[in-house]
């Protein structure tokens, strides 16, 4: 299998495991179960894989990586605004 093929699909799979979190907290409106911190360090590393992806200029990772950086954004912003105070 060609490799960069096979980094654009682990970087797929790994990218969107993170959506149905998203999803369910959206419809329930709750995220009490969610550690924002948890979610801080994997930003914190999915931003540096970008980076170390812009370094070696491989696409799947820089892809894969921003994309999930964006989804826990997402997952960020739904646990500042539903978590109970």
């Amino acid at each position: 299998m060609d490799e960069n093929l096979l980094g654009i699909i682990a970087g797929i799979l790994t990218s969107v495991s993170m959506i149905p979190q998203v999803i369910k907290v959206l419809k329930e409106k709750n995220a009490e179960d969610l550690s924002w911190m948890m979610i801080l360090v994997l930003i914190s590393g999915l931003s540096l894989w970008v980076w170390y992806g812009f370094i070696n200029d491989e696409l799947p990772i820089i892809l894969s990586n921003a994309f999930a950086v964006l989804v826990n954004i997402v997952l960020l912003i739904c646990c500042i605004i539903y978590k109970k105070r």
